[in-house]
C-alpha cells in the first residue's frame, strides 16, 4: 500500500506552523517496536513533532501488542483513561494502532465502547495512517482500516529510537500455526521483503553509521519461501556480510524445523554475523511439542545444537521456553530441565503458559493448578541461573568485541554493552563510549554478565 502523498501534504497544510505533538506507544516484540519507528517516521512527514508526556500530545497512538490477553486488557485499562485526555483536550486525536486491531472484534469493541478513540489502523496497513488521519482532522468521527496488504514497495521512513542500532523487518506474518500463539491470526500469512530493498536499506544504515543490523520476522529462517526461490536466507545473510562497514548482523526469531546446515553454515562462514543464535525450544518433551505443533522433536532439536557446538564449543545459545502447558506433567517439565542441562544456554526467556483466546491451545483441558505452574517457573529459573553462573566463566581471560549501548544500572563509573555472543559486559567508562565497539579483556562472571576492562 503506497503512501498517499497528496494526504500528507494537506495534513501538513492543515496543521500549518501550530508545533504540533505526537505521544506514540509500543507494546511487545521487537516488529512491533519497528513499526512504531514508521508510524513516527511517517508523523514526521506531516510535520509532527513528538512528546514523551501524552498530556502534552495533540495526537496519540498506542502501538499494540495482542500475544497474551493481559497485554490487551492493559491496553485497554490505557485507553480507559485517556477518557480523562478527551475530556480536557477535546482537539486531542486518539488512535489505536498494532496487532490487537487485526482482530475484527477487538476493532468492533473499540468503535463501540471507547468513544475517545478516533481511528484504528491494522497492522499491515500503516501507509493508511495519512487518510486515516486526515479524517479526523476534517470532523469523520471514527475511521478505521485493518485490512491486510502485500505491498511493501513504499518503504517508509523510520524515526529510529537509536543512532547506532537498527532493527529491520524482512517478512511480515507467519505460517506455523503454534497452537499457543495468535499471531498467525493478526498479522497474516509469511510475505518476505524483495532481497534488493532489504540490501538498499541495510547499505544506508551503515552508511549512517549504524553498528548493529537485527533483522526481525515472526521466522526469518523461512525468509523467501514465497519468492520463487530468487533468495533465501541463509543466502541473504551472505549478501548482507558482504556489504562493507563495521558492524554486526543479528537476526529472530529463528523456528527450529528450519534452522538448516545452510543456515548454520552461514552462521560460521560470515564474519559480520553475530556468534549467537537465539533458537526456542519451547520445550524439552516431545508430547508437548507435538501439542504445541512445533514440528520438531527434542531429538531433532539437540543435533542443531550438536552440529553447532561440534563446530564451537563456546558458541552462544538461547532460547524461549513455556512453562505449563496446558496438561503439562511432571515428566514432561522434566524432560525440559533435561534440556536445558544438555544445552546450557547463556541465557532463556521463559513464560508461565497463559491462555489466549482464539488459539487451539485455549480450547484444550489443563489440569494444572496455576501454584503448580509457579513452582515449576521457580524451580525452572533456579537451574538456569546455576548453568548461567558456571557457563559465564568461560569468558574469563578472554577479549570480547563489545558495542557499549547504556551507562551500568548496577555500578557507578560503569558503562554496558553486548558482546557477539549477546552476552551483557560491563567495564569502567564513561558515557562517550555509547555506540561504539570497544575490546574488554574479562575478569569476573556473574550469573546475568560479565564484568571487564578495556583492552
Amino acid at each position: 500500500m503506497k503512501e498517499n502523498i497528496t494526504e500528507i501534504s494537506e495534513i501538513k497544510r492543515l496543521l500549518g506552523n501550530r508545533g504540533r505533538l505526537a505521544y506514540v506507544r509500543s507494546f511487545g516484540c521487537q516488529l512491533n517496536t519497528s513499526d512504531g519507528e514508521k508510524i513516527k517516521g511517517l508523523l514526521k512527514k506531516m510535520g509532527y513533532g513528538f512528546t514523551d508526556d501524552e498530556s502534552e500530545a495533540d495526537l496519540i497512538i498506542l502501538n499494540t501488542c495482542a500475544v497474551r490477553e493481559n497485554a490487551e486488557d492493559r491496553v485497554f485499562g490505557i485507553v480507559g483513561s485517556m477518557k480523562k485526555l478527551k475530556e480536557l483536550n477535546p482537539e486531542l486525536i486518539i488512535g489505536i494502532a498494532g496487532c490487537m486491531t487485526a482482530q475484527s472484534h477487538i476493532a468492533e469493541k473499540i468503535k463501540k465502547s471507547y468513544p475517545q478513540v478516533d481511528f484504528v489502523l491494522g497492522t499491515s496497513a500503516i501507509n493508511a495512517l495519512p487518510k486515516l488521519l486526515l479524517d479526523c482532522l476534517n470532523g469523520v468521527k471514527f475511521s478505521a482500516d485493518i485490512a491486510e496488504y502485500d505491498d511493501f514497495s513504499a518503504e517508509t521512513e523510520q524515526v529510529r529510537e537509536s543512532s547506532f542500532k537498527a532493527s529491520v523487518p524482512i517478512m511480515f506474518g507467519c505460517n506455523n500455526f503454534c497452537t499457543y500463539c495468535i499471531v498467525p491470526y493478526v498479522r497474516g500469512r509469511e510475505r518476505s521483503r524483495r532481497p534488493e530493498d532489504i540490501i538498499s536499506e541495510v547499505e544506508g544504515l551503515v552508511r549512517d553509521g549504524y553498528k548493529e543490523i537485527m533483522l526481525l520476522g515472526q521466522n526469518v529462517n523461512s525468509y523467501g519461501n514465497d519468492l520463487g526461490g530468487e533468495m533465501s536466507f541463509p543466502q541473504l545473510l551472505r549478501r548482507l556480510n558482504e556489504i562493507n562497514g563495521d558492524f554486526w548482523i543479528r537476526f529472530m526469531s529463528s523456528h527450529p524445523k528450519d534452522a538448516s546446515k545452510e543456515l548454520i553454515d552461514a552462521i560460521f562462514e560470515c564474519d559480520k554475523v553475530a556468534n549467537h543464535l537465539h533458537l526456542p525450544v519451547q520445550s524439552g518433551s516431545d508430547e508437548v511439542l507435538h501439542r504445541m505443533n512445533r514440528r520438531y522433536t527434542a531429538e531433532k532439536y539437540l543435533s542443531i545444537v550438536n552440529d553447532i557446538r561440534s563446530r564451537d564449543p563456546d558458541f552462544s545459545l538461547t532460547t524461549d521456553l513455556i512453562v505449563g502447558f496446558p496438561d503439562e506433567t511432571n515428566e514432561d517439565f522434566e524432560a525440559t530441565l533435561d534440556i536445558m542441562k544438555k544445552v546450557r544456554y547463556d541465557n532463556i526467556y521463559s513464560f508461565i503458559y497463559s491462555k489466549r483466546t482464539g488459539t487451539k491451545a485455549a480450547e484444550m483441558p489443563d489440569s494444572i493448578s496455576e501454584e503448580e505452574k509457579g513452582q515449576r517457573m521457580r524451580h525452572l529459573l533456579e537451574i538456569q541461573r546455576e548453568i548461567s553462573t558456571e557457563h559465564y566463566k568461560r569468558f574469563i581471560g578472554r577479549r570480547m568485541k563489545v558495542l557499549v549501548d547504556d551507562v551500568s544500572k548496577k555500578r557507578e563509573g560503569y558503562v554496558s554493552g553486548k558482546s557477539s555472543e549477546f552476552i551483557i559486559v560491563e567495564f569502567e567508562g564513561d558515557n562517550s563510549l555509547i555506540g561504539t565497539f570497544v575490546d574488554v579483556e574479562i575478569t569476573e562472571a556473574m550469573n546475568w554478565a560479565v564484568v571487564g576492562r578495556i583492552v
